[in-house]
């Protein structure tokens, strides 16, 4: 039984192996107050230490997070990720942003009948109201 509620969201992430130097960019298929789970194309090994950014919406953010889990897929592997070190506002934060997104891409959406990827929707709403966060 979860712990925290997931919240849906395909937004690019930013993934850095603690003790390496190169980043890899993933999809997060949904996020709660105690972690996330990304798509990628290779699984990692439990216990390994990252540290994650959102660009789209905190690029100069560093969360940092463990590996507590891999389900491999036939093309995919889905890696579940638990937040270390962050309070639990900051992690409420980025959620909230996440939400106020997907609003945005609906409203827009019935507004303006335009479709916006999850990417495109968060670019525009940081750009437009997230001056605050």
């Amino acid at each position: 039984m979860r712990k925290y509620i997931r919240h849906p969201a395909e937004i690019p992430i930013e993934l850095m192996h603690i003790d390496q130097t190169q980043t890899e960019t993933h999809i997060t298929k949904d996020i709660g107050l105690g972690g996330m789970c990304f798509k990628s194309l290779t699984s990692v090994e439990k216990g390994t230490l990252v540290n994650l950014s959102i660009p789209s919406i905190r690029p100069d953010s560093q969360i940092k997070g463990k590996v507590v889990w891999c389900l491999e897929h036939r093309d995919s592997v889905d890696i579940g990720i638990q937040f270390i070190d962050q309070s639990n506002a900051f992690n409420a934060r980025i959620i909230e942003q996440l939400c106020h997104i997907k609003h945005y891409q609906k409203k827009i959406k019935q507004v303006e009948g335009r479709d916006l990827s999850d990417e495109e929707a968060a670019r525009e709403w940081t750009e437009k109201f997230a001056t605050d966060f």
